[in-house]
């Protein structure tokens, strides 16, 4: 692990997840825009091999293919996809809208190593299924909340872990931004949008910080130039201990401009605090650049400092995603944070959240 100085004047921290010694290729179950986007290049980026892509359109997969040179094969089916995948012992990565994934998985072989794109389903139940499949298949497998593993995150993870900043008391993510939910049409359909298929991951990074909540209160509401969806602002308050507490303040209707819109993750210590500008919501998709600053409590000084992060959020951190659960099939002794065991507490936080939101309250008397 790189080093801190004693002075704390040169922060050198770890921003890159640690990759499989010898990488397994890569089978893609879907051609979306979010393998286009962030999967093929954090691929090609890690030097990983994709074996091959089928989607039931099979143009978009061809159109991959031909974009992307690290991409072997176009499948015809997904039978031709299973059996070439037996052949090379390739990983299989499900980039589905979340309603497939429990039709596909039955459809793999046991024992097989799988990255299921986020969320974990479209509600608890589907959520529960997806484990129950994956247990019952012996499958070595892990759901896409790739947040967790943003350069960004990475290093403050590394600042905490070395006792740095503290304890932790509280963390805060607020997005005050503009979302193109038009980009997907499919969110149109459903009746659970915003937490489900955007604040998940700041509830899936919380939980990776600070473990799951003893409480937790949420309100999740449309916007009245957005009615033909469904909620697409959200507040949520996670209570932990005595003193420690986590909030998510999302609202993507702020379409006047960038200069009040706000996009972070601020995390408070005993001995210190972290402040992390998540630049890819700001004026996205294009995004801005992320950045990162530190206080601590015990720098003569006491002013922010800044570090400079190697990468963003797409597509860097899914090389975490496929690398760790890689390096978890090929050394079961080593972890795997984002395990769909683990991914359902996530869900469980999500459907807690909307639960409030439904039942919480109380009316003026």
């Amino acid at each position: 692990m790189e080093s801190v100085d004693f002075n704390y004047k040169i922060m050198i921290l770890k921003q890159e997840p640690k990759l499989p010694k010898n990488p397994l290729p890569i089978v893609i179950i879907g051609g979306g825009g979010i393998v286009k986007d962030a999967h093929l290049p954090a691929y090609e980026l890690a030097n990983f091999e994709v074996r091959g892509i089928y989607d039931k359109d099979k143009e978009k997969a061809t159109a991959l293919k031909s974009e992307n040179s690290h991409v072997t094969k176009v499948y015809n089916s997904l039978a031709e996809l299973i059996e070439d995948a037996k052949e090379c012992n390739a990983v299989y990565d499900l980039a589905l809208p979340a309603n497939l994934h429990a039709e596909i998985l039955e459809q793999l072989p046991d024992g097989s190593a799988v990255l299921i794109q986020k969320p974990m389903g479209e509600t608890l139940a589907e959520a529960k299924q997806i484990l129950k499949i994956c247990r019952r298949k012996k499958f070595v497998s892990a759901v896409n909340f790739q947040m967790r593993y943003a350069p960004y995150v990475i290093a403050a993870r590394e600042m905490i872990d070395k006792g740095m900043i503290g304890d932790v008391y509280d963390i805060e993510i607020m997005a005050c931004v503009y979302t193109p939910w038009h980009l997907w049409s499919f969110l149109f359909e459903l009746p659970r949008v915003e937490i489900l298929y955007h604040s998940v991951h700041y509830l899936d990074v919380i939980r990776s910080f600070l473990g799951n909540p003893k409480k937790v209160y949420a309100s999740t509401i449309k916007h009245p130039k957005m009615a033909e969806l469904a909620s697409t602002r959200s507040t949520m308050i996670l209570d932990y201990d005595t003193y420690t507490q986590a909030r998510i303040i999302a609202n993507h209707g702020h379409e006047f401009g960038l200069k009040h819109q706000q996009s972070y993750l601020k995390i408070e210590g005993t001995k210190g605090a972290i402040k992390i500008q998540i630049g890819l919501s700001l004026n996205y998709p294009k995004g801005l650049p992320p950045k990162f600053e530190y206080m601590l409590l015990n720098d003569e000084q006491q002013n922010w400092k800044e570090i400079q992060l190697k990468g963003r959020w797409f597509p860097h951190a899914f090389v975490g995603t496929m690398a760790g659960l890689q390096r978890h099939f090929i050394d079961p002794t080593i972890k795997l944070p984002h395990s769909t065991d683990d991914a359902y507490d996530t869900m469980r936080l999500v459907e807690a959240a909307y639960q409030s939101s439904e039942t919480g309250g109380a009316s003026l008397l």
